[in-house]
């Protein structure tokens, strides 16, 4: 068996999907039927909306009636915000569901007059606030259906459950009585249509106190009964089918259609659960798949019109308010207008016209009578009342019993009719004969009395009675609401015209019995008035000056005018005056309600409490304070401003002056002067860091200058720090500068002063190469290392394009463009003048751009025809076989054309390898080992390496290790792998001096030049050492290990040197063991992957 919470979101997620998928209708009230039947209390099943926080704010009242009343108004106003859900999950949504408007009467009815309407809404999206009503943000282009969803069904199933608990068919109605107590005493209730089904299904017995509950309503409670009572799902359908039977039957269905909710039913729906009228269900049905729905004719009957009439006789509806009163009440509870006699329903049903079409109250469209929405501005359809049918006569009350003969009776109690002289009895209002009005009750002549059996008693004088203090009330009320309704529409009369609330009322005090109105009478009294006040201010403030009290000149001062009244004063008198603005004293007059002295005494008062506000704020001259509080209008924010205005004047006219801004001079004695120019100008964060800036700048061995101050002080309030930041050394000109002055890379701590780092810069991009652009003092970073090339050349760019000449910062990035494409794999060297280019043909001759001429774009050798239609390496060996000057010079030759290849930027050198295997390209400055092409670095990449310097690590195969070994050792691994060397010089060469091409070191430069060594015999014309060359490069051609003739003493060294283990095992001899070494030597160190292999 799930559980509760289960329950609920299983029931609120099948619900929200029919909500906004467009599902049926009655799949959607199943959900919401359920939801509300399930026992939880209110904060536990609504999650979006404060349900119990809403009902707690919304239920007010003394007893359970006045509560059940607060919820009726809550449950209108949910039913108004779920239609405004239902709109934004519908897909054909209204044209204007973006906004909410406050001046919608509905809105304002409903939905504004409750605790938490407008939070609902923000829920659903209108977050927006306008002048005008509520609105989706802007840039919201479509609602959030899911949400909408479900904020939609929780107001729906909220409505449902206020519903049945206004109806006393709650299920679980102590969850709300335990947040509203009133809700616990049983008294009488507001709706009086609560339908009570026994759980018995035999008898099937419905007892009704007002209008039928809806099918669905019945349908819900009854299955949320048989729930709790625990019966299967048999009995369930057969209680629900019984139960649908009995509805069908006994004809008691809404009064008014769900939809419009104007018509009267005239068929009942048994698949969408609801009650129509003719015309809604015309529209709602046509629709095919609504077509087959099952309906049946409603008809009525004299016995549910006794019944209405039955259950209607207990109370009576209110026709201005709609107020439900109780029938012993005369006067309505809401409005209290008087109760109007009541109407026959048979006539109500029979002369009811039928309404066809409906004006909009907006912008009174005429509209037909099916439509919901105005066709032009899309706003909903009002309730209005049905139409008034002609009234009959009065109901006469019963009679009450006739005298009996023989008993006396009251003469006073009868009445005789005019019309017809029949003799009435009181408290009969209409003759019994022909059924007319009593006249005024007057006392009858005798000669009417007819004769009378019974004994008459002699008639008292008839006193006039007196009115009851219940009339008097009741004429008193009325009389102030008569003067309250007329006192809000001069209100709106004049805010139309611009004029306060507060002058009406007063005008309207003022003015009295007369015909004036208050606008009319504000624009012809009113300054007279105002100016009587003023004159009154000004004569009573004369008169404390002049120190002069006599009755008489106050009366004279009194009647005279205004200009009169400033002839009569003195000249030095009139500076004192104080003089009102009108505004002054039309809000004294306010105040004072009227009263013309009274408002003359405040506004004096008034004005001179701002004259002292004033002088508190340093501004002592009374005659000026008066003269500006009257320019402003007695506002001292204004009155003030217009004081300070000539102070600001200077200010005012250093800030838009043209002229340039002085420079602060320290020796200006005025010390806090300075200060407060450095507070100023230069922005400090404290009065102690400008002190702190000139006692540095007054020190009188300071080589400061005041910029380099402030930002060292800006930065730092420590004394002595800021001396070492101002007294930086360069370590290349030995000069003292700020910090600020000096410059730093990134990859190192050292700074330089400007002028060295320019300088130095300088000259590495005109005559140096872009890999010698490091620190001029510890020549960081290491430019081999290519990890650290990019970010170091990136950071290095943006210090060098604010320091050097635009020429030079462009000769830097042409370098820094061409080091970017050497590493590019279809980069090209020419091979006559050195310039590098970018090839994408696919033939081997290749056209230099710079000195047009061509040469091999893989062997990049110089272009012959005789390489047309070869390969690389069938065009050496025709040039070896053919070429006469190739024959002639020889191995040299050899030796040249098997040069040495930059591994970094593939530039080619004709040169031998010589002495010294360290090789630095004259292109890219990459350091490597002309043997095997392994870089020279100084940070070595191996983790086990303790060589420090300058080093490369070299395989065994590479010229490093065997230049060291003999020509014939060489000579003879060379035999055992049968590879053919030369020993003599080939004909026509010069003997006696080797003539290989080298690279030497001679004084700093780097020339090339032959080598000049005394050749050997057997040598093939080459000294020795080339000639030592010349047969490495045929072991490394045909991938020779030198392993083989390894000695026991270059065996270990060289497992030692690679990190092979060497230990002896024991009782193993000597030659096994060195065998086994050779072996896993040979196994597990191959030979160098980077070792030139030419054939």
């Amino acid at each position: 068996m799930p559980s509760l919470s289960e329950q609920l979101q299983d029931v609120r997620s099948r619900a929200e999907v029919c909500l906004y998928s467009g599902g049926r209708v009655a799949e959607v009230r199943t959900g919401v039927m359920a939801m509300a039947n399930l026992p939880l209390p209110p904060c536990s099943k609504y999650h979006h909306i404060a349900a119990e926080t809403m009902v707690i704010e919304n239920s007010f009242g003394n007893n359970r009636k006045e509560t059940l009343a607060s919820l009726q108004r809550l449950s209108t106003a949910l039913n108004i915000l779920e239609k405004y859900g239902c709109n934004l999950t519908n897909p054909n949504r209204p044209k204007y569901w973006r906004t909410v408007k406050h001046n919608n009467p509905v809105f304002r009815a409903t939905v504004d007059a409750i605790q938490g309407g407008r939070a609902v809404l923000c829920l659903y999206g209108y977050s927006n606030q306008q002048p005008d009503g509520l609105s989706f943000p802007d840039d919201v282009t479509d609602p959030d259906v899911g949400r909408v969803a479900a904020v939609t069904l929780e107001v729906m199933s909220l409505r449902m459950e206020l519903e049945m608990l206004i109806k006393e068919a709650h299920p679980h109605p102590e969850f709300f009585e335990t947040i509203i107590p009133t809700l616990r005493h049983k008294d009488v209730g507001l709706n009086t249509d609560a339908v009570v089904c026994h759980s018995s299904l035999s008898s099937t017995s419905c007892h009704s106190d007002g209008q039928t509950k809806s099918l669905a309503f019945l349908l819900q409670h009854h299955s949320a009964r048989e729930n709790s009572h625990g019966r299967s799902l048999s009995s369930n359908h057969k209680s629900l089918r019984s139960i649908q039977v009995f509805f069908t039957s006994s004809n008691k269905h809404p009064e008014n259609c769900t939809i419009c909710g104007i018509f009267r039913i005239s068929v009942h729906c048994l698949t969408c659960l609801q009650g129509l009228c003719s015309e809604c269900d015309r529209l709602y049905h046509f629709y095919p798949e609504r077509a087959s729905h099952h309906r049946t004719v409603v008809t009525s009957s004299s016995s549910s019109s006794k019944n209405k009439s039955s259950d209607s006789s207990s109370t009576w509806h209110c026709p201005h308010c709609a107020k439900v009163n109780f029938i012993q009440d005369v006067l309505c509870a809401e409005c209290e207008h008087p109760r109007l006699e009541s109407v026959s329903s048979t006539a109500d049903e029979s002369q009811l016209p039928t309404i066809t079409e409906w004006q909009c109250k907006s912008c009174t469209m005429l509209n037909t009578a099916s439509s919901i929405l105005c066709e032009v501005c899309e706003r909903p359809r009002l309730a209005t009342r049905p139409p008034v049918t002609p009234s009959h006569p009065p109901i006469t009350p019963p009679r009450p019993p006739a005298p009996v003969l023989g008993m006396p009776g009251d003469p006073d109690s009868q009445w005789v009719c005019q019309f017809c002289t029949y003799l009435n009895y009181s408290p009969a209002v209409v003759c019994e004969m022909c059924d007319l009005a009593r006249p005024e009750p007057a006392p009858l002549p005798v000669k009417l009395r007819p004769p009378s059996p019974v004994r008459r008693v002699p008639a008292l004088p008839i006193k006039p009675k007196e009115p009851t203090p219940e009339d008097l009330d009741f004429w008193r009320q009325r009389l102030m609401k008569e003067e309250g309704l007329k006192l809000i529409q001069l209100i709106r009369d004049g805010e139309k015209k611009g004029i306060s609330p507060e002058e009406v009322y007063t005008s309207t005090k003022l003015a009295g019995d007369s015909n004036i109105l208050p606008c009319k009478w504000l624009k012809t009294e009113l300054p007279l008035l105002l100016d009587h006040i003023r004159m009154f201010v000004a004569t009573s403030s004369l008169q404390s000056i002049s120190d002069k009290t006599p009755a008489e000149h106050t009366d004279k001062l009194c009647e005279c005018s205004a200009e009169d009244s400033r002839k009569e004063v003195d000249t030095t008198e009139t500076q004192s005056v104080v003089q009102l603005s009108r505004a002054e004293a039309k809000q004294a007059w306010l105040t004072a309600g009227g009263d013309t002295e009274r408002a003359a005494r405040q506004a004096l008062r008034d004005r001179l409490a701002k004259v002292k506000e004033l002088a508190s704020l340093g501004f002592s001259d009374e005659a000026r304070c008066h003269e500006v509080l009257q320019q402003s209008g007695g506002e001292v924010r204004g009155a003030l401003a217009l004081l300070q205005r000539p102070l600001l004047e200077p200010f005012h006219e250093h800030i838009w002056s043209d002229k340039p801004e002085p420079p602060v001079d320290i020796n200006h004695p005025d010390k806090q002067r300075i200060c407060r120019r450095l507070l100023a100008v230069y922005d400090l964060p404290s009065w102690g860091r400008c002190e702190l800036a000139l006692s540095l700048l007054l020190e009188h061995s300071a080589p400061y200058c005041l910029e380099d101050v402030v930002q060292a002080v800006r930065e730092s309030h420590d004394r002595e720090f800021i001396k070492r930041v101002l007294a930086k050394e360069c370590p290349i000109c030995l000069s003292v500068f700020p910090h600020s002055k000096m410059q730093s890379l990134t990859s190192c701590q050292c700074s330089v002063c400007c002028g060295c780092f320019q300088q130095h810069f300088t000259i590495a991009v005109r005559d140096k190469h872009i890999r010698d652009m490091v620190c001029p003092v510890c020549w960081e970073p290491d430019i081999n290392d290519p990890e650290h090339l990019n970010s170091y050349f990136s950071t290095l760019d943006i210090q060098l394009r604010e320091c050097l000449e635009p020429e030079v910062y462009e000769l830097f990035h042409k370098k820094l463009t061409e080091q970017a494409l050497i590493k590019d794999p279809k980069f090209l060297w020419c091979c006559h003048c050195s310039y590098g280019f970018i090839y994408d043909g696919v033939q081997l001759k290749v056209t230099c751009f710079q000195c047009r001429n061509s040469f091999c774009a893989q062997c990049k050798k110089p272009w012959e025809s005789q390489h047309a239609g070869l390969s690389c390496e069938q065009y050496q060996s025709w040039k070896r076989e053919n070429d006469p000057e190739y024959q002639r010079q020889g191995l040299a030759g050899y030796l040249r054309d098997n040069g040495i290849t930059c591994p970094n930027c593939r530039f080619q050198y004709a040169l031998s390898k010589g002495g010294c295997m360290h090789f630095c390209c004259s292109q890219c400055r990459y350091q490597f080992c002309s043997g095997c092409n392994n870089p020279f670095h100084t940070t070595c990449a191996v983790d086990e390496c303790s060589v420090s310097g300058l080093h490369a690590h070299h395989p065994r195969d590479c010229l490093f290790y065997l230049r060291d070994w003999e020509p014939s050792r060489l000579q003879a691994l060379l035999q055992n792998k049968g590879v053919s060397f030369n020993t003599d010089p080939p004909p026509g060469t010069q003997t006696g001096m080797c003539g290989v091409i080298e690279q030497k070191d001679e004084g700093g430069q780097q020339p090339d030049s032959a080598c000049g060594a005394q050749t050997q015999p057997g040598h093939a014309g080459l000294c020795e050492k080339h000639y030592r060359e010349y047969l490495v490069s045929l072991i490394n051609s045909h991938s020779i290990d030198p392993a083989s003739l390894y000695s026991s003493n270059e065996l270990l060294l060289a497992c030692r040197r690679y990190k092979v283990e060497d230990t002896h095992r024991d009782g193993e001899d000597g030659f096994s063991y060195y065998s086994r070494l050779l072996e896993k030597l040979m196994d597990e160190v191959p030979l160098g992957d980077k070792v030139p292999r030419k054939k």
